[in-house]
């Protein structure tokens, strides 16, 4: 996309893999969270979650799989990375030959809207949609009636930073501003 970050020097923030180097999927549809938003999403995630030790994790509209190899790489159990662009699917697929997590990630080419009904509630869902198209509430709305999303789940939405969110049967724990990018955290509420 235009104005996005630039895709060089894309690396894991924290954790295990601190510093390695990240492929960015070729072309311009994929815009890469870039490393400074992470930093700050997952510095958010921390002060909430304590640890990241074995989370279940999805990495939605994930691009690179940026979002859910940080997790991994701050010691989370699995992650599910789902992108339906090719170019995505690739540079997740390399990453994670990479840094060898296969035996941790799941990598599902397809949308977000494709997946079935869960096996197991997830820890934590981090989406990050393209701006402006309103995907990542209509993922999340659609995950949580697949029992994807419990009430214990944390989600985290990038959105564009004019965006707001609001979704029935959750609620915004916390938001913040990141250049161009609106982080949201939200929570199911009791029904």
């Amino acid at each position: 996309m235009k104005g996005a970050p630039t895709k060089a020097g894309l690396r894991i923030v924290a954790g295990e893999w601190r510093g390695r180097k990240l492929a960015a999927p070729e072309g311009e549809t994929t815009r890469p969270t870039a490393d400074r938003t992470r930093e700050t999403l997952f510095s958010m995630l921390a002060s909430r979650l304590g640890s990241f030790e074995g989370l279940k994790v999805a990495d939605l509209f994930a691009g690179s799989g940026a979002l859910g190899l940080e997790a991994l790489s701050r010691g989370a159990a699995h992650c599910l990375f789902v992108d339906q662009d090719p170019a995505a699917i690739r540079a997740i697929r390399a990453n994670i030959a990479n840094l060898h997590a296969q035996p941790v990630s799941d990598v599902r080419a397809g949308s977000v809207l494709s997946l079935g009904p869960a096996k197991a509630v997830l820890d934590l869902v981090l989406l990050d949609p393209p701006y402006d198209t309103g995907a990542g509430s209509v993922a999340i709305d659609k995950l949580a009636r697949l029992g994807w999303i419990g009430e214990q789940t944390w989600v985290c939405l990038e959105t564009g930073r004019t965006e707001s969110v609001s979704i029935r049967g959750f609620e915004v724990e916390s938001s913040r501003d990141i250049g161009k990018a609106r982080l949201h955290i939200l929570r199911r509420t009791a029904e």
